[in-house]
């Protein structure tokens, strides 16, 4: 947290240096420690400490915590879809390679926040706003909500098209199988803090794909 923070305090204060910048360095931060200390753990104070700037600098930017916070649910939400959808909209992957894809993105956030896997650190904004929901606005629940509608719209996609490609088994639903993949995705970090750690995601995404016909691919 110390590098990147130094790296905001140094952009945050360069000549020339355009208001989005400013917003983007409040943000980027705003998000560190949302993920590590929920909407309770975060404050303005916390933000303003981190970059070296005031409290003053954040409200004129942004006016109010649940602006701030619901600017940066909106571009994580916008940016985990697209991820997601690069995976399991790829062209010429089959259903064995796009769980890997996924395995392997879901790892890459986890290690950001728990470097030794050992952790036991949030690292989804998503999992860490929902528990505190009480505090959100109407705009912030909405969100929270359409993510998992998102999550349930995409992956029916994805497993419709595994079925018309020949890689479920005859006997499974596509929509089904979708569910329990939306379910699995959409709690991936809850069963990451349970016993197990990253591995019990890894093993949840490999059971289901084996259980509806999906090989494993070679992640290497």
């Amino acid at each position: 947290m110390e590098n990147r923070s130094a790296v905001f305090r140094e952009s945050l204060y360069a000549p020339g240096m355009e208001e989005i910048d400013t917003r983007q360095a409040i943000k980027d931060t705003a998000l560190e420690l949302l993920v590590r200390r929920g909407y309770r753990g975060t404050s303005f104070g916390d933000i303003s400490t981190a970059l070296s700037t005031t409290r003053a600098n954040i409200h004129y930017h942004f006016g109010n915590k649940q602006a701030l916070v619901e600017e940066v649910l909106d571009d994580y939400m916008r940016a985990t879809l697209g991820a997601l959808r690069s995976v399991w909209d790829a062209e010429g992957i089959d259903l064995a390679g796009q769980i890997a894809a996924m395995i392997g993105y879901s790892r890459a956030r986890f290690m950001h926040f728990n470097p030794t896997g050992q952790e036991g650190q949030a690292w989804s904004l998503i999992s860490r706003l929902r528990q505190d929901a009480d505090l959100l606005g109407p705009r912030g629940r909405a969100m929270l909500d359409h993510f998992g509608a998102e999550l349930s719209a995409l992956f029916s996609e994805a497993l419709s098209a595994a079925a018309k490609r020949g890689e479920l088994r005859a006997d499974i639903v596509p929509a089904d199988a979708a569910l329990l993949f939306a379910a699995i995705a959409d709690n991936a970090a809850p069963i990451t803090l349970a016993e197990g750690g990253f591995e019990r995601l890894e093993r949840a995404y490999d059971a289901l794909g084996r259980m509806i016909g999906a090989g494993r691919a070679d992640r290497n």
